[in-house]
Parts: C-alpha cells; structure tokens; sequence
C-alpha cells in the first residue's frame, strides 16, 4: 500500500489553509524564476535579473520583486551612488524554500521520465 503524505497532525482544512497562505506568497509568473536565479546566484543586481529572465517586463519584474520583498523572501539594498545599484538576496526565510525547490525539481525530472516513457511506449 502506498503512502500518503501528511498533514503532519493538522486538520485538513487548517492544512489546506496554510498551504493557500504559502502558495500565494510565490504565486506569479515570474516569482519561482527569479527564486531560482537567486539560488544559483545569492547576490543579483536588477540588471542581472532582468538579463536572466529576457521574456519578463521591466514592470512586471519591479513588481514580484516588491511582492517577494513584502513576503519577506527576499531582501533589496540600494546602494547609495550615481546610477544607483540595487542588489537582491534571498532572507533566511527565502533561504528555507531550498528543499522545497529540490523536491519541485526532482518531481519535475520524475514527470518528464514518465511522459519520455509513456511517449516510447505508444
């Protein structure tokens, strides 16, 4: 018999609750792609992001970062000079979403291996 994760003791509902409240927090197009730059890269300037993700909008890409900021995933520093530089890092709290992107990336590989094997099977 196969195992079903749980809620860790929680009634359904306050977990379906919580998961709602994590989940908004990095709903957006754009928001797990710049997570992911700021994994491979811990310090980005705006610039660097806006270079990483081409098909993103200067405004779009202003706006998640000022989401993901208000969520508290991630920090923004402006450093006090002409042109001003502003750089983004991942807060502890954006920190803690590293094993969440590995299980997303290992049921990523899992998903393609399956749709590769269901394609060589018809």
């Amino acid at each position: 018999m196969e195992s079903r994760p749980t809620c860790q003791g929680r009634h359904r509902e306050l977990c379906a609750t919580a998961m709602q409240d994590a989940l908004r927090c990095l709903e957006g197009r754009w928001k797990m792609m710049i997570l992911s730059q700021l994994f491979s890269d811990p310090v980005l300037r705006f610039s660097d992001l806006k270079r990483a993700i081409p098909a993103v909008s200067q405004k779009m890409l202003i706006q998640q970062l000022r989401d993901l900021e208000a969520h508290g995933i991630l920090s923004r520093t402006v450093h006090p000079q002409v042109p001003p530089k502003v750089e983004y890092r991942l807060t502890g709290l954006g920190q803690a979403l590293a094993p969440v992107f590995l299980a997303l990336l290992d049921w990523a590989d899992l998903r393609a291996a399956e749709s590769k094997a269901e394609a060589l099977a018809s």
